[in-house]
This record gives structure tokens, C-alpha cells and sequence, in this order.
């Protein structure tokens, strides 16, 4: 049915372009066809796990946390930038950082999350995931890694 408050009227002329945009108009030309090594290692590691197949790497717990204010900070960014991988994710606001670390780690990572782990936002997941517990069960489990002094009499 057609609508009878409006009424007929010719059609809209369709008009021809007048010029044609040049080649170099398009903004990503020289977009690689392949990502990047950076772009990938900031895949969720599902859907890296998805596209590309599993990655076999060592357990890992990544600490993630936000600036803070106080005289830990440098210092926490400076242990964060020794451990296994560092990257930054974010900026300004949102800017967040990522530190990884192996099982053999663990004093570095005691020594992060000593400083990190009381301040809002400080995330610990394993093998990039979130999981339940990863604070008051996985972490507690690695410091039995830790070294110990010699034992006393």
C-alpha cells in the first residue's frame, strides 16, 4: 500500500560523479596483510587460541595494574619492566600495566604484587585469564617457590 498523504512526484534523478577520488584518498593503503608481533601478543589468548590454534607457553601469572599514586610507583614499574614480557596497555586513564612472570620468577612477582596488590584495580591472572581465587589460592602457592634462609636450630 502506499502512503496517500504524500504525493506522487517524479523520481530523484540520479546524478553521475563529477570527478573520481584518487587512489591515495583510501588512508590505510599500506595496511600489512599480517598482524604485527605487537598486535598479536595483545590478543585475548581465546581468541588468538580461535584464529590461529594454541600457543604452547610455560604457566604464567601476569600482575595488571593501573598508575597510583605514592613513591612505590617507579619502583613497581621498574620491577614490572624486568619481568618476563611488560607491555602497557591503554593510555591516559585507562592506562594499564602488564606484567608477566614464569614459575621461576616467583621472588620478582612476590616482590611486584608486595607493592601492587593493596592498590585498587591490581588484577592477577593466570596464563592471561581471570580465574577464581587467583589472589588468595595461585599466588599463595607460588610463594612456597620462594627460596628460604637456612634453617635455625
Amino acid at each position: 500500500m502506499s502512503d496517500r498523504r504524500i504525493p506522487p512526484g517524479p523520481e530523484p534523478a540520479i546524478e553521475t560523479p563529477r570527478h573520481r577520488p584518487s587512489k591515495s584518498f583510501w588512508p590505510y593503503v599500506d595496511v600489512p596483510e599480517e598482524p604485527t608481533d605487537e598486535e598479536l601478543a595483545a590478543l585475548d589468548p581465546d581468541l588468538h587460541e580461535e584464529l590461529y590454534g594454541p600457543i604452547e607457553r610455560p604457566f604464567s601469572i601476569t600482575l595488571s595494574f593501573a598508575p597510583f599514586d605514592g613513591d612505590d610507583y617507579k619502583r613497581a614499574v621498574a620491577l614490572a619492566q624486568a619481568s618476563g614480557e611488560y607491555r602497557t596497555v591503554g593510555s591516559g586513564d585507562d592506562l594499564r600495566h602488564r606484567a608477566r612472570f614464569y614459575p621461576g620468577e616467583v621472588t620478582a612477582l612476590h616482590e611486584l604484587f608486595g607493592i601492587v596488590g593493596r592498590t585498587a584495580g591490581c588484577e592477577v591472572l593466570i596464563d592471561d585469564r581471570p580465574m577464581p581465587f587467583a589472589r588468595e589460592l595461585w599466588l599463595p602457592l607460588l610463594w612456597f617457590l620462594l627460596p628460604r634462609g637456612p634453617l635455625r636450630a
